[in-house]
């Protein structure tokens, strides 16, 4: 009895078949103007700027004050806000404390104030005639229109970013494994040394990169506060600021090298941070 075969249907290897190509994302239309809106001017800057001129530039002896005065002071700036603005992040990121609207409000303030109205308030302070500068000026202490002041108007206006950034870093930490650091044996130094600060080091890193990045590029309330006088309080966005108005090329070759700067450290960081966690915790602040 003959036995009738059908024949077996050829299926394509899924290595062979041909995948049909995805069609790009309408996302990427839609945030096509604002990307090039925020991209266009950076390359403006970067085409305009000779790099003959730039390298020229960087041997006036103003343009090298601007750029050691930022340095210097947005560094100190910086170490201040951590070593000051730590305790306000561990109270803001307890979960029950007296009063706590009241203060994250006063901590974010000095973000959304302008910075005008912030260098007008530090002067009615710390002036020679201020609230606290009058005292100060009877001891022989005078604050305004000094390389104190810029260290003054930086650290009021670029603190926020440390200490809402480690605020949402330490709230993080689970309290069980402070509960059981506790059971061990550890003090409240011990517990924050050895457990807190490791487990949050990202959330505290990004906000002291941008707490940097902020005071580097602050302009307002240090022209009202510390004025723009070359080597003593002119930084260099107040060195742009002259420069637009007597040299055109100076001005340039400080911006690029402010962009430059504070991009590549931006870039730097969150490299860094996403290749030790996986995924940086903190992408709604960096």
């Amino acid at each position: 009895m003959a036995v009738k075969t059908q024949p077996i249907a050829q299926t394509a290897s899924p290595s062979i078949a041909r995948t049909k190509p995805r069609p790009p994302d309408p996302l990427w239309w839609l945030s096509a103007p604002l990307l090039l809106f925020l991209l266009v001017p950076l390359i403006a800057l970067v085409v305009r700027t000779d790099p003959t001129m730039l390298l020229s530039n960087l041997r006036e002896p103003e343009v090298l004050q601007a750029i050691r005065l930022s340095l210097v002071t947005s560094g100190i700036a910086t170490g201040l806000t951590i070593l000051l603005g730590t305790p306000v992040a561990v109270l803001l990121a307890k979960r029950k404390l007296p009063f706590q609207k009241a203060i994250d409000t006063l901590i974010d303030l000095p973000t959304v104030l302008p910075p005008s109205v912030a260098g007008v308030a530090l002067l009615i302070a710390f002036g020679r005639r201020g609230l606290i500068g009058a005292t100060l000026d009877d001891w022989g202490i005078s604050i305004a229109f000094t390389q104190t002041a810029v260290i003054i108007a930086q650290l009021f206006v670029a603190c926020p970013f440390y200490i809402k950034a480690a605020a949402i870093g330490f709230a993080g930490i689970d309290t069980d494994i402070k509960e059981a650091a506790a059971l061990d044996g550890g003090n409240r130094w011990d517990i924050f040394r050895h457990v807190t600060v490791p487990l949050s080091w990202s959330a505290l890193v990004s906000g002291a990169v941008m707490t940097w990045a902020r005071a580097l590029g602050e302009f307002g309330a240090t022209i009202i506060f510390a004025g723009n006088f070359p080597g003593r309080t002119q930084t260099m966005p107040l060195a742009i600021y002259l420069g637009f108005e007597m040299d055109l090329s100076v001005a340039l070759t400080l911006s690029v090298i402010l962009v430059f700067c504070s991009f590549l450290v931006l870039l730097l960081v969150k490299g860094l941070l996403q290749r030790e966690n996986g995924e940086n915790p903190v992408r709604s602040i960096l």
